[in-house]
């Protein structure tokens, strides 16, 4: 039993929090595993505004003219744009629009039960993502570097964020340079 209750989750889910190249080049193998070696079984994608129309022009630019006539036809999938609340996998989310650059971005609080989860994707540390991780049981959220870092939050912004919610347990990704006193290895499982 984890930390939050449940079992592990057999939910074919993807939350997309924004657009940008890092949040979403990893997609294109993790369909084609989907479509050749997984359980055909339909991948929902919740995500901004346009998210279908996002990611089917990354698939045809993974796969160029093969992607409507082969790879489409095995690839079950269904686009929902995020809403300010939904329900998606029998599980609730909302969303909470998040500053990042100049498109922003979404970040989800997801409810397993009694219990939420907190995602932001990238954002700045301010009042929105507050109001994110407010209450959670478990928040994922990034922490890219030290110091001032253009349109995302620092360790430093980070840890002030975590002294500021005490009974939330956080985990932080995104990091680009260095690493943390305590933090995750590359590819180690961390059960919450």
């Amino acid at each position: 039993m984890h930390r939050l209750g449940i079992e592990p989750l057999d939910i074919d889910v993807v939350f997309l929090t924004h657009f940008h190249g890092d949040h979403t080049l990893g997609l294109p193998p993790f369909v084609l595993h989907r479509i050749f070696v997984d359980k055909p079984r339909t991948l929902t994608f919740v995500g901004p505004d346009g998210v279908e129309e996002r990611l089917d022009a990354l698939f045809q630019v993974s796969w160029g003219v093969d992607w409507k006539p082969v790879m489409l036809p095995k690839f079950k999938a269904r686009y929902i744009t995020a809403r300010p609340s939904g329900q998606v996998a029998g599980y609730h989310y909302d969303t909470v629009k998040l500053d990042h650059g100049t498109a922003g971005c979404n970040g989800y609080r997801i409810r397993f039960g009694d219990h939420v989860l907190a995602y932001s994707g990238d954002t700045e540390p301010t009042a929105p993502l507050d109001r994110l991780v407010d209450g959670a049981d478990v928040a994922i959220v990034e922490a890219t570097g030290p110091g001032d870092v253009f349109s995302h939050m620092s360790w430093e912004a980070a840890a002030a964020l975590k002294k500021r919610h005490p009974k939330t347990r956080f985990i932080f990704n995104h990091l680009y340079s260095g690493s943390v006193k305590g933090a995750a290895r590359d590819l180690q499982v961390v059960e919450v």
